[in-house]
């Protein structure tokens, strides 16, 4: 299994305070393909700049995809340009690939026989690989998990355990996830100013 797949799976099967968002999500879906592929090798920082790697097969569709979109020339492509990027609708595409791999599971209910409920997670290897991976509090996914709101804030002493191009790729996704929730509330701040405009006083 691979660190975006162990969140996507974390998200679904750990209770948080509310849903998690598939902007959110998608941004830290595409900062833990980096974590990832600089483990493999496929990739390096030149301070937040990513520099590719040698390309070759990964084991994974998604990671490989992501490795081929990296941008290989000068000056390269910055880690928060890549998660704004590569993150567009990157939840939906690790989703579908989880249901094609019979990962998950739409329930139905004999009764209304078209109805499908929410995605729901089968009980799998992957599963308790990544529930495993989450109990023993592993820094990587325990940063991304709380980027998306799944839990609190990780202690501080946590970002010991990982290195500098971790720790980069992690602000970055903190820093894109913060800003979205910007654009977030001051487009409902715009909506609810309109929506007064037209009620009048």
């Amino acid at each position: 299994m691979t660190t975006p797949r162990d969140l996507l799976i974390t998200t679904m099967d750990v209770a948080s305070s509310g849903p998690v968002g598939q902007g959110d999500l998608s941004l830290a879906l595409a900062g833990a393909e980096l974590i990832d592929l600089g483990e493999a090798q496929a990739l390096t920082l030149d301070d937040d700049r990513i520099v590719p790697g040698p390309q070759g097969a990964l084991g994974d569709r998604l990671l490989d995809e992501a490795a081929s979109a990296l941008i290989r020339e000068a000056p390269y492509e910055t880690v928060e340009d890549w998660l704004w990027r590569r993150g567009r609708g990157l939840s939906s595409a690790y989703l579908d690939v989880l249901g094609a791999e019979g990962e998950t599971a739409r329930p139905r209910h004999q009764w209304i026989p078209f109805r499908s409920d929410a995605t729901t997670l089968t009980d799998s290897p992957a599963r308790r690989r990544a529930a495993d991976r989450w109990t023993s509090g592993e820094p990587v996914l325990a940063f991304l998990a709380a980027a998306v709101g799944v839990h609190d804030e990780p202690a501080e002493e946590a970002a010991t355990l990982v290195d500098d191009r971790v720790v980069t790729v992690l602000a970055a996704v903190n820093d894109a996830v913060q800003e979205l929730e910007a654009v977030r509330q001051r487009r409902s701040i715009e909506n609810a100013a309109f929506d007064n405009i037209w009620r009048g006083p």
